[in-house]
């Protein structure tokens, strides 16, 4: 007798693995990233760009207190695609581990450090009973003494360094567009316009203006975290015309 998978809990209980080797819980945690607005990173030599699509998803929100792209610390950018309160308390942890390191070292915490033990978290709650999966993926990009990093995080608690990715709802023609379209020797403004040119391409308006993306750079000539704003970002917008 054959038995759906709801029948024999494969997608109820978070511990219980399904005969073909998935947790379901999991997979429907991928699913809710998938559904996110549609969010890149970009790094190249100069540095790194993080970038995300803003919607006015109801007529009476204020779009400008939406924040998608977020300073960690000083050289350090997260933005995120899933559930926006699951991206919210995993960023304050971030911060949190991110100040302890430089209090206890004296020194900037290294991007992949950071990114492993938010990982490690996120792994954690793949594999306890009472929990549940974290419905959000993170790209996570800084300068370090090693360089400049890009790092994509999944709810399974994995994590990969990229040139160039993308998560969210546009995250399968993003990354087509990126693929066709990255170069390893582009400089920071090139990195900008192609995060920008993507974000475009996917969106419901094609009419992009600066209320509607949110970017930050990190440049490898300052280490500092720094959010585009105003005439600074119309003006790269006014390039793609």
């Amino acid at each position: 007798m054959a038995f759906s998978p709801s029948v024999m809990g494969y997608d109820r209980a978070l511990t219980i693995f399904s005969p073909d080797g998935k947790l379901y819980q999991v997979e429907y945690a991928f699913q809710a990233v998938r559904q996110g607005w549609s969010t890149l990173g970009i790094k190249v030599k100069e540095g790194v760009v993080l970038a995300a699509e803003k919607t006015q998803i109801k007529p009476l929100i204020d779009i400008d207190t939406i924040e998608k792209v977020m300073a960690i610390d000083t050289h350090i950018g997260v933005t995120f695609a899933g559930f926006g309160s699951d991206g919210r308390v995993l960023i304050e942890h971030a911060r949190v581990l991110s100040v302890r390191h430089r209090m206890t070292f004296g020194e900037p915490i290294p991007v992949e450090f950071l990114t492993k033990n938010i990982s490690d978290i996120k792994q954690a709650y793949t594999q306890h009973g009472g929990v549940r999966p974290f419905g959000v993926s993170l790209l996570i990009g800084g300068v370090d003494s090693s360089g400049p990093h890009l790092f994509k995080t999944d709810p399974a608690g994995q994590y990969f360094g990229y040139y160039a990715t993308a998560i969210g709802r546009g995250e399968q023609k993003i990354e087509e567009m990126l693929e066709k379209r990255y170069k390893e020797d582009m400089d920071l403004d090139e990195a900008i316009l192609l995060a920008l040119e993507v974000i475009r391409e996917v969106s419901e308006d094609k009419k992009l203006n600066s209320r509607m993306v949110d970017i930050a750079v990190i440049p490898v000539e300052t280490g500092e975290y720094r959010k585009l704003k105003g005439e600074e970002l119309e003006s790269y917008l006014k390039k793609l015309d």
